[in-house]
């Protein structure tokens, strides 16, 4: 055989493998598939026992098998980056079994799937609502089985774990109750069989209420921290990187930290003379005085700030903004699909402030949701006041830029474009969260908002430098509250409500908020290689580099060379 037909044998030896992982995915992973765009499994769930499980895991490891046998040094360059991304998603996900073993000790596993396989039936159009509504008694039917598979592995969570699916499992006890029965008046014919179908998912709710408030919390003394080796062996799948050196990471933190102070003090100095206008800029020579000149600038634009009234209205208004300069200014090829601000459902919040909704890349229709969570009707007048100190009008520009235009609904938009399937349901966190940073940096250096909008900017390279310092104290380490809210609020300058909810965050996750400065610190350094060469053009690169689906970041280089 020729070396031509070894390389069309191993490109289609890749193909079918390819295809049979993510069928056993779309198939094992039935929420997973209708995040994904394939409606043939709507109406299920994943089987959560230990048993289900246990044939999870039979299917990866014969799936490694068989991409052993690929001769990867036959496979052109795409199939390889695809080759090497089914592995690392293939060993993170036996890692979660045989390690991680989630399903024994976070009940948010049983609360977030519940959520996440309700929503998209309730909110998204992608098929008549009579259709919808079908698979989502076929859902709300199966909930008691998830009920009961919680209730048989959960043993010791952490308490914090426990504590967050507590106000979780009540959003979605109050969607059965209240906002389901009102939809179902929409469809007369079904009506009947749904309002049953609810009513007895609403009862296992309530039974799993009483199982997590009285007898999971009680018992809630797990350890919130994943240890050394767990953590960087997980960082390593997330990153897609085997040879990532976790310390290294927190040290190139630290140096951004203390790099981006000192890009903060000169925007500091600009914007002076508007918001202290007669006032001298402040001698600043010690590092208590720099501090101090910039920790000022932030409490004047802190007090520029939006309301749970108009949040949502602001949102929307920003949108448009960023989408009109990024035409403007040829920045990036515009997706076609709309992109639309909702506010986030109660049953979803309680982790982050907002999220881009997008549709998955297998889905017929696109649509995209920019999420936005008003502060929870219970948080006292002096919290709220914080959050929007946090989440003020510049700080709400650069976040619309972060997760709508030019960042997650765009990228996600030309991912889902990408032939490669595996490719696109299997996206590189580091990828999606790099772009949307280096968006910020992007729109800020071109003037989206001015002065203000990037101060906020380059808070936000604070808080994704202090995100992964975190990360890695949290799970790596010992880091406590009050060494973690000093880094926070003193190094970073978050205001002290975004902090505490970020250290809820950085216990209830690990290795996620790293991806944020990796993606960021890869996106820069690739965009400073190639602005070096001769003929670079913004938009032909950015559109050069998003036409590759959401590929490792570690490939880019290779993908970028063809």
């Amino acid at each position: 055989m020729s070396r031509a037909d070894d390389a069309a044998a191993a490109e289609q030896a890749l193909a079918a493998l390819s295809a049979r992982v993510l069928e056993d995915y779309l198939r094992d992973e039935p929420v997973r598939a209708t995040e994904a765009g394939d409606h043939r499994y709507d109406a299920a769930w994943p089987d959560v026992t230990e048993e289900g499980e246990a044939a999870r895991r039979r299917v990866i490891e014969r799936a490694l098998s068989e991409l052993q046998a690929v001769p990867r040094d036959r496979l052109g360059v795409q199939s390889r980056v695809d080759a090497a991304m089914i592995e690392n998603q293939l060993r993170s996900w036996r890692f979660a079994i045989d390690e991680l073993r989630e399903a024994a000790w976070n009940p948010m596993v049983y609360t977030g799937l519940i959520g996440d396989g309700l929503d998209p039936l309730i909110t998204r159009s992608f098929a008549p609502l009579e259709e919808r509504l079908r698979s989502l008694g076929g859902r709300l039917a199966g909930v008691p089985a998830i009920v009961a598979a919680a209730k048989k592995r959960l043993k010791a969570p952490p308490r914090i774990h426990t504590e967050t699916a507590i106000a979780q499992n009540q959003g979605l006890i109050a969607l059965c109750k209240g906002d389901l029965p009102a939809l179902f008046a929409s469809a007369p014919a079904q009506k009947a069989e749904l309002d049953a179908a609810a009513r007895a998912a609403a009862a296992a709710l309530e039974d799993f209420q009483a199982f997590l408030e009285k007898d999971l919390l009680p018992r809630s003394d797990g350890d919130f921290r994943l240890g050394r080796a767990r953590f960087e062996q997980k960082l390593r799948f997330t990153l897609d990187d085997a040879d990532i050196d976790a310390d290294g990471v927190v040290r190139s933190a630290r140096e951004l930290l203390a790099r981006t102070h000192a890009e903060m003090l000169e925007t500091s100095r600009e914007l002076w003379p508007t918001l202290f206008a007669g006032q001298p800029f402040p001698k600043v020579e010690a590092r208590d005085e720099k501090m101090a000149a910039i920790r000022k600038v932030l409490d004047a634009l802190a007090a520029d700030h939006p309301t749970n009234a108009t949040i949502v209205k602001e949102s929307e208004r920003l949108l448009a903004e960023a989408t009109d300069f990024v035409r403007k200014h040829d920045l990036v090829r515009l997706p076609e699909e709309p992109c639309r601000v909702i506010e986030m459902p109660e049953y979803r919040r309680g982790v982050a402030v907002a999220y881009c909704d997008a549709s998955g890349p297998l889905e017929a229709k696109q649509e995209t949701f920019f999420a936005i969570a008003p502060t929870p009707k219970d948080w006292p007048e002096a919290r709220v006041a914080s959050f929007y100190r946090e989440y003020n009008r510049s700080m709400l520009a650069d976040l619309t830029v972060h997760e709508a235009m030019p960042g997650h609904f765009l990228q996600l938009m030309h991912n889902n474009r990408f032939p490669s399937k595996i490719r696109a349901v299997f996206s590189s966190g580091p990828f999606v969260e790099g772009w949307a940073v280096y968006t910020e940096w992007l729109m800020a250096r071109h003037g989206f908002g001015g002065a203000k909008v990037r101060m906020q900017r380059q808070k936000m390279v604070l808080r994704l430098s202090a995100n992964a310092i975190l990360d890695h104290g949290v799970h790596a380490g010992a880091m406590d509250e009050k060494e973690a809210l000093a880094l926070m609020t003193k190094e970073a300058f978050q205001e002290e409500g975004e902090a505490v909810g970020k250290w809820r965050r950085a216990r209830l996750t690990s290795a996620q908020l790293t991806t944020y400065f990796h993606g960021f610190a890869e996106m820069m350094r690739l965009r400073a290689e190639h602005e070096a060469r001769p003929g670079f053009s913004e938009r032909a690169y950015h559109d050069r580099l998003l036409s590759h689906g959401s590929p490792s970041v570690r490939h880019l280089k290779a993908l970028l060379a063809q």
